[in-house]
């Protein structure tokens, strides 16, 4: 058990405060309309690199989004082409601006792996949009929970959106690990809101 007070964090090493949240039945949303010229469209065997691309400008420069990139295509290809997991992505003018990834690997629950879109679509409510959505798609399935989790790397918006749409916060845990700027997984520039704590 972790005592009360500060607690070192190791030079190249990143650490977040890690927020898990669930729905346990599902909360009813009014359909809602897609802003003009955005589109939500389902994503059937997705091209690995395609995938890193919006991977990375959603959550990769500004949040430190870094997990899917460390996977070679082999494994990213094997999550992203699994029958039990579900890619949307958010289209305007056949560029996508955002993804929507349900996962239903565990028996009788989803989680929502990764939700996020690229700074230019914040505030033109696609975000309702593709939640409104991924609370749809996910409860169309024979689950009992569905379920997220979000980190102080993330938007400082993002915990209080996920509780807006009926998610309720049920555990918290301390995160650590390498610093993928400092591994050349991410640009040093990424995350301006983390400094790193190099070992030079």
């Amino acid at each position: 058990m972790l005592k009360d007070g500060y607690h070192d964090i190791p030079a190249g090493k990143i650490a977040a405060i890690v927020t898990h949240l669930e729905m346990r039945e599902q909360v009813m949303m009014r359909p809602l309309i897609a802003p003009e010229g955005l589109t939500l469209e389902t994503v059937k065997q997705p091209d690995c690199e395609w995938y890193r691309d919006l991977f990375m400008r959603i959550g990769g420069q500004d949040w430190l989004w870094f997990s899917r990139l460390e996977l070679d295509d082999a494994a990213l290809g094997a999550i992203l082409n699994d029958p039990d997991v579900e890619l949307y992505a958010l289209m305007q003018d056949g560029v996508a601006q955002g993804m929507v990834e349900l996962d239903f690997r565990q028996p009788d629950e989803c989680e929502l792996a990764f939700f996020g879109l690229t700074a230019q679509m914040i505030g033109q409510g696609a975000g309702r949009l593709m939640m409104t959505h991924a609370i749809a798609r996910a409860w169309a399935r024979p689950i009992s929970r569905f379920h997220l989790h979000t980190c102080t790397l993330d938007s400082p918006q993002a915990l209080g959106f996920y509780q807006r749409f009926g998610f309720v916060a049920y555990r918290r845990q301390v995160e650590i690990a390498d610093d993928p700027r400092l591994s050349g997984g991410l640009p040093r520039d990424a995350g301006a809101h983390v400094p790193i704590l190099s070992q030079d």
